[in-house]
């Protein structure tokens, strides 16, 4: 019996999976995931036959995607929205499909991959160099905060990052317990003063054991980087967005980053 039913579910997902697999149903959820449309309205906002979107309307009734109100408009159903939400994972995965032929999630939580299409609004970064100036600007653009979970320091990022802090936004960040850091860095956040921005409160600092995913964010723009196949963090490669979504998710993960890491030993690292 429990054979048959896992088969019966298994199938069920397999025609959802069959109505998904059209570029035109796609788009015609994701315009009624904005308003109530007829079919003729559809059909001419989307520069089609009305016969063909008809046609489409009909397999996602029957599919219980959309359903038609007494007014003839058509709107997601509940199951329809639902849908809706985890298309972008797939859309995400899918653009950025050759990237992850070399990188994986690393050591980040199911409960945030689960969540991944909140990313599909972030654009590729390529390049050690324009990732740099990515997060420069990062700071640059912050009013209030910015957060970071870093695994390799570069020297020339730490002058621009205090001198912003200086001015009075909060800075708190996570390093990995094998960060790789270079050498002069103690001597260049002397003379930063970053003890004084600690004393302040303007700087706090937290260890992990381990952590191999990037993140720099500020309160508007984020990016993140995921390691490569060997688990090493990538910093030739982000993904970078202003999109709320992204923005959200990459905060929600600096946060349970940060709520589980322990305190900050400088006796850990080494130039």
């Amino acid at each position: 019996m429990c054979i048959f039913g896992v088969t019966d579910i298994y199938e069920n997902a397999a025609n959802d999976f069959l109505e998904l697999a059209s570029k035109q149903r796609l788009n015609i959820l994701f315009k009624l995931l904005e308003k109530k449309s007829k079919i003729s309205s559809m059909a001419k906002e989307l520069h089609v036959t009305v016969q063909e979107v008809h046609r489409n309307f009909e397999r996602l009734v029957n599919a219980g995607l959309i359903a038609k109100d007494r007014d003839g408009m058509y709107d997601l159903t509940t199951y329809g929205k639902t849908i809706c939400t985890q298309v972008p994972a797939l859309l995400f995965l899918s653009k950025n499909r050759k990237h992850f032929e070399n990188h994986n999630f690393g050591d980040i939580p199911m409960k945030f991959i689960q969540r991944i299409g909140a990313l599909a609004g972030g654009q590729p970064i390529k390049g050690f160099v324009k990732v740099l100036e990515q997060w420069k600007a990062i700071y640059k653009n912050a009013d209030e905060f910015v957060y970071e979970i870093f695994t390799e320091v570069p020297l020339d990022l730490v002058e621009p990052l205090l001198t912003k802090v200086r001015k009075g936004i909060q800075l708190h960040y996570i390093f990995s317990e094998s960060v790789i850091v270079p050498k002069g860095r103690r001597e260049l956040l002397d003379k930063l003063g970053l003890k004084d921005l600690i004393n302040k409160g303007l700087v706090e600092r937290r260890m992990r054991a381990e952590t191999n995913v990037v993140v720099v964010l500020n309160e508007k723009e984020a990016c993140v980087g995921f390691p490569t196949l060997d688990g090493i963090a990538d910093m030739r490669e982000m993904f970078y967005s202003k999109d709320s979504l992204f923005h959200e998710w990459c905060l929600d993960y600096f946060r349970y980053c940060w709520y589980n890491s322990g305190s900050f030993q400088e006796n850990k690292i080494h130039e």
